[in-house]
Formats: structure tokens, C-alpha cells, sequence
């Protein structure tokens, strides 16, 4: 059976079109899934009811099931396990900010990009999230805020997976979002953050959209850095860097670099000053990320005051950085974990 959730209403067009349903009702049917959370055509009440019976033989609307959800103590952080149909599962992140509520959204299940430091690569990568999988992460969030007259403000696809490698399902999943007849959210409130794959940085950067882009830099020399990300033998450092910087001279937006700082590894005043060295004059800025500990790796975090050190160096060299905000570290907030315990116990594992 045809799921028809995640289509545009162009897509809902045809489909109606091929059975000789009026093209107007796509946009009803839309906006029934898509902004009144309607799983089934019987709750459709401005539907005929000989359409209501006839669209269940030939449609499906398949969204996600909440296996699991963790909160934070300080109740700033939300982190759910979505299953989908197949039984493949995701994790999805609520973090309530100071400007708002931004969802951190996962575009494949796990990620095959073996970076060192990272939950979500352990397992690889078991499939690409469809654009209705995507849009049933956002969208189940936003659901909830809504009972208490919230709703998702801003999305970052930083979650697992590597959204370039899913590129096609991505883009349409962000259009679905920037839609009226769905969350009618601005390009400008969404952050796509990539490894550095140059070819889809390229490619983001042809769309003309306004979106933020942010790149796991993580080491300032190829030698550490592919160590810490494999990709990095395929896209060196400064192909990834170059194409950030065509980034951002093209779409006038800031690009972000994340850097993860690790101890001992890459959190030196040499390591500082060559970052510094790298990413001088681009329109672009630093987020220091302190290691968030998985049990499974052997990476420890700086003390506060090595990070604390290692932003005013960047500062001092005229780079704009900044630490970012601490969320859900108690509820094993880095991307893959809950997914990665999921696995281990529906394989009888401790």
C-alpha cells in the first residue's frame, strides 16, 4: 500500500489524479496529516465520506511510534527513540532553548562515516529516513508542544546520519517543512550540518535557500582529522574548508565549524592557532563542543579552563567562537546513544 505521508501536494495531485480525485483535495488531505495530525481518512470530516472509504484501500499514512524518551532533570531536554513501520528505529531531539524550541532531527539510521568520537557510527548504517520519516520526527515533536500552545521554532539536522549521503530525501524534507500546508518554517530557522562531503556542499550551495550550514571540523591538520573522521581521506581539510567558504560568500549566510574539543588530542594552543590559521577571513564562526563521553570510546573532555583557554586563543587570532550550551548530558544526549542501547538489549546484551 501506498504511504502517502512526507508527499508534497504535488505529489498528493498525482496520486489523487491517477484515481480521478479532484486535485483540490491533495491540499485537504495535506493539511489533515500534515497541520491536524490526522492518522487515519475517517478523521478527514471535509472529505465525502465514498472518498473516506476508498482512500484506506489504496493509501497508508505511516508515521512513527515512540519507543522510549528520556528528560533531562533540568527539563531543557528531551530525547526520544521513534520506530518506524519496518521496525528500523531513530533518535530525535527536543532541546528547549532561550529562543526558543529547535528539534535535532536524524536523517539516516546510524551513519556510516566512522568518525572516532561518535555513538551514532558503532552500529553503521542500517538504511537512509525517507522525507515522511524525517517530517514524522519533527512533526511528532511539534504535536506535543502544541497541547501546551508551544511549537517546534527552529530544526537542526544534526542527529545521525550524514544528510548529504541522503541528500535528495533531505532537500525534499525541507521543502515539506518550509511549506504553508505544513510547518510553514523559514529556511533561515533550519542548520544542515555535514561532515564534509564537498559535492553536496556544492550542491546546497547551488539551491539558493537560505540555510544555515554547519561542518564537523573537529582537527586543523589532515593527519588528526582523518584520524577522528575517515571522510576526511576523501575530502581533505581544505577542499572542506574551501567549499565553506564559497558557502557563505554565496549565500551571505555565517557558516558554522563544529569542533569537538577533545583532551589531549586536539585541544592544544598549536592546535588553536592553526585552526585560526585555516578558517581566517571567511564569513564563518567556531562552535566548541567539549566531548560528551561514550562509554564505548576512550575520549575524555578538556577541564572548563583548557576550554576556556582554547576560546580566547581563537579569539585573540580575531576568529569568532563560541562553547555551546551544554544539553542532556545526563541523559545521554549524544547522537546514537539511545538508539545504540535500544539494539544491545533487543539483542539480550547488558
Amino acid at each position: 500500500m501506498d504511504n502517502i505521508f512526507g508527499l508534497s501536494v504535488p505529489e498528493l495531485e498525482a496520486r489523487c489524479g491517477a484515481l480521478h480525485i479532484p486535485a483540490y483535495r491533495a491540499g485537504q488531505i495535506a493539511e489533515w496529516m500534515y497541520r491536524r495530525s490526522a492518522d487515519s481518512f475517517e478523521a478527514m470530516t471535509n472529505l465525502p465520506k465514498k472518498l473516506r472509504a476508498l482512500l484506506p484501500s489504496v493509501f497508508s499514512i505511516s508515521r512513527a511510534e515512540c519507543v522510549e524518551r528520556w528528560d533531562s532533570a533540568d527539563g531543557c531536554t528531551s530525547k526520544f527513540l521513534l520506530r518506524f513501520v519496518d521496525g528500523v528505529t531513530v533518535e530525535t531531539v527536543l532541546m528547549r532553548q532561550p529562543y526558543g524550541n529547535s528539534v535535532c532531527v536524524s536523517t539516516q539510521a546510524g551513519c556510516a562515516m566512522g568518525c572516532a568520537f561518535c555513538a551514532s557510527t558503532l552500529h553503521g548504517v542500517t538504511r537512509n529516513l525517507t522525507t515522511g520519516e524525517m517530517l514524522a520526527e519533527v512533526l511528532f515533536i511539534d504535536e506535543m508542544l502544541r497541547d501546551g500552545g508551544q511549537k517546534v521554532d527552529t530544526m537542526v539536522l544534526m542527529g545521525s546520519g550524514e544528510p548529504m549521503m541522503n541528500y535528495d530525501n533531505v532537500l525534499a524534507f525541507l521543502r515539506l517543512v518550509h511549506a504553508k500546508y505544513c510547518l510553514n518554517m523559514g529556511y533561515r530557522n533550519i542548520t544542515i550540518s555535514t561532515s564534509g562531503i564537498v559535492p553536496g556542499i556544492g550542491r546546497l550551495e547551488r539551491e539558493g535557500l537560505p540555510i544555515t550550514l554547519s561542518i564537523s571540523l573537529h582537527a586543523a591538520s589532515d593527519a588528526l582529522r582523518s584520524e577522528l573522521m575517515p571522510i576526511n581521506r576523501k575530502y581533505p581539510l581544505r577542499e572542506v574548508v574551501a567549499a565553506g567558504k564559497a558557502y557563505g560568500e554565496h549565500t551571505k549566510r555565517r557558516v558554522t565549524y563544529e569542533y569537538i574539543l577533545i583532551r589531549g588530542v586536539n585541544d592544544s594552543k598549536k592546535d588553536a592557532e592553526a585552526l585560526s590559521s585555516l578558517l581566517r577571513g571567511q564569513l564563518a564562526s567556531v562552535n566548541l563542543i567539549p566531548i560528551n563521553p561514550v562509554r564505548e570510546r576512550n575520549w575524555e573532555r578538556p577541564s572548563k579552563e583548557r576550554v576556556n583557554r582554547f576560546l580566547a586563543m581563537l579569539e585573540e587570532y580575531h576568529i569568532t567562537a563560541t562553547v555551546r550550551r551544554e544539553m542532556g548530558s545526563d541523559i545521554q544526549a549524544a547522537c546514537g546513544q539511545l538508539r545504540n542501547q535500544h539494539i544491545a538489549e533487543s539483542a539480550g546484551f547488558d
